[in-house]
């Protein structure tokens, strides 16, 4: 399979953008030296313009989020980071869904089922480790909701025991969050990682079919 690079959104990626985001702040600069009543005023609204053109890029470029794949692995970035997962340690890909009183309904997540927790919890960097256990939270809180757990969310949410892999390898701190977190989000939907639909190029159904031909690809050599 061919590599692929993806991302949920492209700025300024073609030339049409950097016009009308160069359109935008001509305009802005225009209407500051119009209404400016002296030099000071003008230069003054200049630099809030710049300020805050800085700062609205920096928002856009903190919500980014890319993927790879490749005919080995999956990956996911961040601003901060990201995390890697090879598709030969991956069981199932599929949208995650909510079980109550017999009646399904599709969430706004993708879920991944791991063979192993090791090599994900090994390559996954403590930034982007605490932005998925806060990010996952409304997502976790769904989960006890289900299970009819709502009382435990609170000891589950933040539980910090040491986890042990099959090989006995022991996970402590946020390692072990992540971990017992995962542990917990299988037993509710049966996944251990999560992408959420807000950060794909695409609908969730296609995305999973994306990923599932590259899974089989992998599952055939």
């Amino acid at each position: 399979m061919p590599t692929l690079h993806l991302i949920n959104h492209r700025l300024f990626s073609h030339a049409r953008h950097y016009r009308w985001a160069l359109f935008f702040i001509a305009v802005c600069s225009a209407l500051t030296a119009y209404f400016a009543n002296d030099i000071r005023q003008l230069l003054v609204g200049l630099f809030l313009l710049l300020v805050l053109s800085f700062f609205a890029y920096c928002l856009i470029l903190k919500s980014t989020v890319r993927y790879t794949l490749t005919s080995s692995h999956f990956q996911q970035h961040f601003s901060k980071g990201g995390w890697v997962v090879q598709w030969s340690n991956i069981s199932k890909i599929g949208v995650c869904q909510y079980q109550q009183q017999g009646w399904y309904q599709s969430l706004p997540w993708i879920g991944i089922k791991l063979k192993d927790y090791s090599p994900y919890l090994d390559g996954i960097c403590p930034r982007v480790a605490t932005e998925i256990l806060l990010g996952q939270r409304a997502l976790l809180y769904l989960g006890t909701q289900q299970k009819n757990n709502v009382a435990k969310f609170e000891d589950v949410v933040l539980d910090s025991h040491p986890y042990t892999d099959e090989n006995g390898k022991v996970y402590t701190g946020l390692q072990a969050m992540l971990a017992n977190r995962m542990n917990y989000q299988r037993n509710y939907f049966d996944y251990d990682v999560f992408i959420s639909t807000s950060d794909l190029d695409r609908p969730a159904d296609e995305f999973v079919g994306l990923t599932r031909r590259y899974l089989a690809a992998n599952q055939t050599r």
